[in-house]
This record gives C-alpha cells, structure tokens and sequence, in this order.
C-alpha cells in the first residue's frame, strides 16, 4: 500500500479546510453606492438596515423557507473590482445587507468573455473566513470551464462577528449560524437572479463541514439549487455536540443540555437531508475526522436521499488523490453540464464507494517513509 506524503495531507487540506459597483438593467431599481476610499473597511453607514426597513424586520431563525421570513436587500455596495486583463476572471466584491448589524461581504468571481455563466455557490466550514476568495489561484481555478463562483461566509463567522458580541460564537449561536446563512443563501439567490448575468437555471452548491450541512438545508428549501456537493458535512447535533473535537471544550455540557438541544433540533440537516430537492446529490465523508464523528456521518449518510452518490474515505490520506490538482471542483461542474444525466439508481454497490485508509495505525512510523 502506498502511503501519502506529509505534503500532499497538507496541500489537500489547504484545499478544503478549510465587492465592486456594477448598475444593474433592471427597471426602477437604484444603482449602488460605492464604498469610501479604503473598501476593506466596512464604512460605519452599512451596518444596519434604514430606519423604514428596520421597522417591518422579522426573521425566525428556526423558520427555513424564504417566504416565512422578512427579508429585503436594503444596502447593495460594491466594495471592490478586480478587473485586470491578464487575469482569466473578474472579481467582484459585494457589500450586501438584509439584516440589522449584519453586513454581508460576498465576492462574485465570474469568468472573463462568458456571457450568463452557470453559477456555483462555495461555502466553507467554520471558522473559515473570506481570505480565501481573494486569493487568484482559487478564483481561477474556480471559474475554469467557464463557471462563475460565488463565496461568502456563514452567520456568527469572520467578517461577520464584527459587531457581536465577544461572548458569540458559531456553536453558543448554532440556531442562528444555520437558520440565517440557509437565509442568506436564498437571499443571494434573489441578488443573483435580480442581476441578469447568470444562467440561474444551472446553479450548484459546494459546502464543507458546517458549510455542507447548511447547503442541505437550503437545497431542502429551495429548488433552485440543482447540484449539491457536500464534503463531510456537520449534522446530527446531539452526536456532533457531543463527541466533535472541534466543539470548545468549555461549551460542551452547556451544548449538551436539553434545552440547548432542543433549540436546535429544528435546524439539524440529517432530520432535512431526505428533503433535499437538487437533483444531483454528493456527499463525500472522511472518516477518523475528529472535528465530524464517524457515528454521526454514518447518520448523515443514511438520511440522505437514495440516489445520493456516497465516497466514504478510511482517512484524510485517502481523500487526497480525490482533492488535488482541483478534481474537488469537477462533480459539481461536470453535473451543471447542459446534457447532465443525474444518478438515478438506487442500488447502494453503485453508487456507494470506499477508499481504504492510507495512513499508518501509529502517526510515529511516518518517520520511516
């Protein structure tokens, strides 16, 4: 068995570990307002929502659908551009805003000379915030075959705990870290649909860990999300809660209560899993991950719709071969093509697959390789 370099663990993990002013065409709707000079500074008159849409705010967190929420874009600022001829993309960065004190940066990457590029959703794990989506090689390698990519990152996370709280966090807050960004996914959504350059009829969604169990919940409430990709996705609170490495360790009774569970019952993707409307489903689970517990990934693997395409890898090693050079990308991509054909057997021997684990039992005989 051929074991897999130190290197290429690290590299696969970079990978997965884990805006600008454009007039829109569309008929009595205002222009946005660029940012002052320094865009990376959040200017202090986009943190809340005007007065008249303050008043008729309401969102219930525990309430997925779009529709039983309401929302309405209120500050559309391009913060950004980056435009640059010898670059194969043009990125975008947005500053949007749908709800008091929580402002929202989403960068739109979109393929350059592409006229209405299908579109795919990236959202990472916790804590992960928006650095990635800066980075060129990401937006280039994200945008070939002509797809354009939208990043963002979820509620109670980076950028957006700006004006919390120091006492929040993604796991204290859990009801509202789901229940809002599966609303702020809807809410971009609208934002893209609103704007007219995408082919919203070939939308796609990649998430990982915390990402990945939110993009079930969206999928499970909006139709509109054809293709969806999850990578070891979170789920199964009182499993997750319980056993995760990644929970703090100083919130886990408080987590583990009851009370706090019930809270988050409601927002638990294995319970919406079976409920998921793309019509391509894959999620892609690691097992020995500390930070997603094998007990609990078995659940989300069986709470999955039954033509749900299922690669189970022994170990982060496994996942390796899986995840270089950009293969991460291709499913989603190749299942957005226009002559798509999505999985539609049932039959578990074919489309469950295992790749066995490749690293030793005992870290230290690493030395030896």
């Amino acid at each position: 068995m051929r074991l897999v370099s130190r290197t290429k663990i690290v590299a696969a993990v970079a990978l997965i570990a884990p805006f600008l002013l454009v007039v829109h065409a569309s008929a009595g709707r205002q222009a946005p307002t660029p940012l002052p000079d320094n865009p990376l500074k959040i200017s202090p008159f986009a943190t809340d929502l005007p007065k008249e849409d303050r008043a008729t705010y309401q969102e219930d967190f525990s309430k997925l659908p779009l529709a039983e929420n309401k929302l309405k874009l209120s500050i559309e600022v391009l913060g950004e551009k980056d435009d640059m001829p010898d670059k194969p993309f043009i990125r975008e960065r947005w500053h949007l805003v749908w709800r008091p004190g929580d402002p929202i940066d989403v960068y739109i990457v979109k393929p350059r000379n592409v006229p209405k590029p299908p579109v795919v959703l990236y959202l990472y794990s916790y804590p992960q915030d928006t650095d990635r989506f800066k980075d060129d090689y990401w937006c280039g390698t994200t945008t070939g075959n002509g797809f354009a990519a939208v990043g963002f990152v979820s509620a109670v996370t980076g950028q957006r705990t700006e004006y919390r709280s120091l006492k929040d966090d993604f796991f204290n807050q859990l009801p509202e870290s789901m229940g809002a960004t599966v609303h702020d996914v809807q809410m971009i959504l609208n934002y893209l649909e609103s704007r007219g350059d995408f082919d919203m009829t070939r939308v796609g969604m990649l998430g990982q860990g915390s990402g990945g169990g939110i993009g079930i919940l969206a999928s499970a409430v909006d139709p509109r999300i054809k293709v969806l990709d999850v990578l070891t996705p979170w789920g199964d609170w009182p499993t997750f809660l319980a056993k995760s490495t990644f929970v703090p360790s100083e919130e886990i009774p408080a987590l583990n209560k009851p009370e706090f569970l019930k809270t988050v019952s409601g927002v638990d993707p294995v319970d919406w899993f079976p409920k998921v409307q793309a019509r391509s489903v894959r999620i892609q689970d690691i097992r020995k991950d500390g930070h997603m517990p094998d007990d609990a990934q078995k659940a989300m693997e069986q709470a999955a719709p039954p033509t749900t395409e299922i690669d189970q890898f022994g170990d982060g090693a496994a996942f390796v071969p899986a995840a270089e050079n950009g293969k991460l990308l291709d499913w989603v991509r190749q299942q957005l093509a226009p002559d798509a054909k999505p999985l539609a057997v049932t039959d578990s021997t074919q489309r469950v697959h295992y790749y066995p684990p490749q690293m030793p039992t005992n870290p230290l005989d690493l030395k030896h390789q």
